[in-house]
């Protein structure tokens, strides 16, 4: 048995900030490099359509999350609302992940960017969130630095897909 799924909800335990699970933040920040990638032309408020596009999609990507945890692994066991409020929580961060992104966006105005370097830029910071979130989390699972250098490494070239893509559809 693992802390994702139990046998029964009442056997998972309390999850202490050092056994956190960063696979949501890691997975989320592949997404929202992904819903740069693919937003494509927005339309009159490209900014804001971009930021809500981010939040949004972490939000939908969070509750599928959620919904698949508590039906998926649960069907046959008794659903509490202690346990909806812990797959919930455990999934959170797939929406933190979204969050500096779009953060990104809404504050390049104020760096003089442009629309389409404000979206590179969203890009650059979730490409950061993935490989920095992998990093940590092989630390906090008390890799070796040569794993740890490897997760990050594998992060980065999962990213650059990302980047091979959104240039490859700009041109």
């Amino acid at each position: 048995m693992n802390r994702r799924t139990p046998e029964r909800p009442s056997e998972t335990p309390a999850v202490t900030a050092a056994q956190m699970d960063y696979s949501g933040a890691v997975y989320g920040s592949l997404l929202a490099a992904s819903v740069v990638v693919g937003a494509g032309s927005l339309g009159s408020f490209p900014r804001l359509e971009l930021v809500l596009l981010l939040l949004c999609t972490g939000v939908v990507f969070w509750a599928a999350h959620v919904f698949s945890r508590l039906f998926g692994a649960r069907m046959v066991h008794h659903l509490s609302w202690e346990v909806v409020r812990r797959a919930c929580a455990e999934e959170r961060p797939i929406i933190k992940a979204a969050i500096p992104p779009a953060g990104a966006v809404a504050i390049s105005p104020i760096l003089g960017l442009d629309v389409k370097a404000a979206a590179w830029l969203a890009l650059g910071v979730a490409l950061a969130g993935q490989v920095g979130w992998a990093t940590v989390a092989a630390s906090r699972a008390g890799a070796s630095r040569r794993l740890m250098l490897l997760a990050g490494v594998i992060n980065l070239l999962l990213g650059s897909v990302i980047v091979v893509f959104k240039v490859a559809l700009q041109h």
